[in-house]
């Protein structure tokens, strides 16, 4: 996975890069709506990505801005856990890129690297019931709002990319 336009470029991290990745969730207002993780386990997610970008086609990628090579933050795209039949997209962007549109074109880019990979599978992102934030980028970007996702210990809300 490797895009690039005027604004933003997204690439495989580096693995001098984990202190970028393990910033990014040390504010509070970027981690609200996730589920806590130790900062043992952000190393082992950030680890885990750098060995799925061997295996291909999904990991975790960081997003730099086009211009200055500034850390804005990191996406994936993934095998459903919930469901195996379907790939699952998400992003976590730096607070001050919040509202200026990146999500919307992360979102997009990743939703077409899912399509190169396979046509036939559904694309589905999931967000914390309060998210609003994301759940407009989603709609924005074609998904549909099906019934919540429920887990064992939450509820989710649950998008899934509307088929032409």
């Amino acid at each position: 996975m490797h895009y690039k336009n005027d604004r933003i470029i997204i690439r495989e991290f580096t693995p001098e890069e984990f202190s970028l990745f393990s910033t990014l969730f040390e504010n509070e207002n970027v981690t609200r709506y996730l589920p806590y993780k130790t900062p043992e386990e952000y190393k082992e997610m950030f680890d885990k990505a750098l060995a799925d970008y061997e295996g291909g086609p999904f990991s975790r990628w960081g997003i730099f801005q086009a211009q200055n090579n500034d850390f804005v933050g990191m996406c994936l795209a993934r095998i459903f856990l919930d469901n195996p039949d379907q790939m699952e997209i998400g992003y976590t962007l730096d607070e001050k890129y919040w509202g200026k549109g990146l999500g919307t074109e992360v979102c997009k880019t990743l939703v077409d690297h899912c399509l190169s990979i396979n046509h036939q599978k559904d694309i589905v992102a999931v967000t914390d019931l309060d998210n609003i934030g994301s759940q407009k980028v989603l709609l924005k970007s074609g998904f549909k709002r099906v019934e919540n996702l429920k887990r064992e210990d939450r509820e989710l809300a649950y998008f899934v990319l509307q088929k032409e």
